[in-house]
């Protein structure tokens, strides 16, 4: 008969994988509440475009969920929701299971920090009459990307008395922007014969701020007085308080659906608080677990999870241990019998370059939500490697939850790698694998992401603990 497939195509139908889109897989209706969910996702990227702002809007989204502060001591029951901030640069959002901790806490972690530029301590100078901050840059980015493209400031300001003075300029309409400055083509000629990563050094990203002066001819440095002028009557600071401040340079350009289609999201930070927003998501709705749900938004992965705030810190097996002890069980028992999904981004293939991937194990836009088995560079330095039976376990419920997922590495071999903070977790004697969105242009001001990824990540997070 003409439609009866032949041996070879039902041997094929049998053995071989067979990609498919999310457009091909998946309903015009599950299509639509992507699309719905990209609108939400945007209205998140917009709000958040730090890690702060993104610890603070996590939990306003939470509290509208239903979510409590943590109470130390406190007998949590199936079903309670709560949550624990760690000095407003990282969160942790808990549903409480029905099986006790000893069985396992069944965690999502992802980092809310993005590559970006730092005001130094002492940032403020005058020079020919033009004033300036001086910045250091945040995470692995390229330089020339931040120049001549509008910036916004956002930050925190604590004065000599404890107060803490919130900034955030040039982000509304009607409020100024800053930008750094390069030199004209036509001068430009030395600086483009050389490699491009000496042709734009660190110490010339300097943020032009101001250019007018402050009128008095007895007082030298009038532009930089102009502007701390306009700083203390707005915020009520001087320069002394820029020692005590984390202030940061992110760029003005908002989040929107990209394309004629609009099939894509365009946005600073992408990367990762796609990751982030989605894990959030799955937790704020989760119903009944069986196992405790544990959402950890943490900080510092761009320059290495350092410090109190990032992954390799104690702040979340402190907080597992807290729980586990009001059990009266121990924490390494519980952490033993946990699995976790460390929700990170991944490099989508780009036709543009595509000497710098591997196609057969590169992740595609469209194609859903990736699963990095291992991470790291060269010969898997610095990897995170998940077990054969973790792998088992994390595709068998993506297939049963009828979610689009592929698999992909970070480019080819020789060419770079990258880490996430999955080891960390890993090393605390948790079965983890990576998942997450593929992104284009990562680490630049501006990364593209595929709607049906984002909507898709989102599915894979909340199939995680279902029977």
């Amino acid at each position: 008969m003409a439609n009866e497939k032949t041996k070879g195509e039902q041997l094929k139908e049998k053995l071989l994988s067979a990609p498919k889109s999310a457009f091909e897989a998946v309903s015009a209706a599950e299509l639509k509440k992507a699309k719905a969910f990209a609108v939400d996702y945007i209205g998140f990227l917009n709000a958040a475009k730090t890690e702060r702002e993104a610890v603070a809007e996590s939990v306003r989204i939470a509290e509208a969920a239903g979510f409590k502060p943590y109470a130390e001591g406190k007998k949590y029951k199936a079903g309670d929701k709560f949550y624990k901030v760690n000095r407003d640069k990282a969160v942790m959002f808990a549903v409480k299971g029905k099986k006790p901790v000893a069985e396992g806490v069944y965690f999502t972690i992802a980092h809310i920090d993005s590559p970006r530029l730092d005001l130094k301590q002492v940032p403020l100078y005058e020079d020919s009459e033009l004033a300036f901050f001086k910045t250091h840059y945040y995470g692995g980015l390229k330089k020339y990307q931040w120049m001549t493209i509008p910036l916004a400031i956002h930050g925190v300001v604590v004065k000599k008395d404890g107060k803490k003075v919130n900034i955030r300029i040039g982000e509304e309409p009607g409020e100024p922007v800053f930008c750094i400055t390069d030199i004209l083509p036509h001068l430009g000629r030395e600086q483009m014969s050389k490699k491009v990563t000496e042709a734009f050094p660190a110490e010339n990203l300097n943020l032009l701020i101001g250019s007018a002066p402050f009128a008095d001819e007895k007082v030298g440095d009038k532009v930089k007085l102009n502007v701390m002028r306009l700083l203390n009557e707005k915020y009520g600071i001087i320069e002394d308080d820029f020692l005590s401040a984390e202030i940061e340079i992110v760029p003005v350009a908002k989040a929107s659906f990209v394309g004629f289609d609009e099939s894509m999201i365009g946005s600073y930070g992408q990367d990762d608080r796609v990751c982030a927003y989605t894990a959030l998501r799955a937790v704020l709705e989760a119903k009944a677990p069986e196992h405790t749900l544990l959402c950890v938004l943490t900080d510092k992965e761009e320059t290495g999870s350092d410090g109190n705030t990032g992954m390799q810190g104690d702040y979340v097996v402190n907080f597992v241990n807290e729980l586990a002890d009001a059990e009266g069980t121990p924490v390494y028992k519980a952490l033993a019998n946990s699995k976790c999904l460390s929700a990170d981004v991944n490099a989508a293939f780009d036709p543009n370059y595509p000497e710098t991937m591997d196609r057969r194990n590169s992740a595609k836009l469209n194609y859903g939500v990736i699963i990095t088995k291992y991470t790291g560079s060269g010969g898997k330095y610095g990897t995170s490697d998940a077990s054969a039976e973790f792998l088992g376990f994390v595709r068998t419920m993506l297939d049963k939850g009828k979610v689009v997922w592929q698999t992909g590495n970070l480019g080819k071999v020789d060419f770079g790698g990258g880490g996430t903070i999955a080891k960390y977790i890993a090393e605390r004697d948790v079965d983890t694998v990576d998942v997450g969105v593929p992104i284009l242009s990562m680490h630049a001001p501006f990364e593209l992401s595929s709607v049906t990824d984002v909507y898709m990540t989102y599915r894979a997070f909340a199939e995680f603990d279902k029977k």
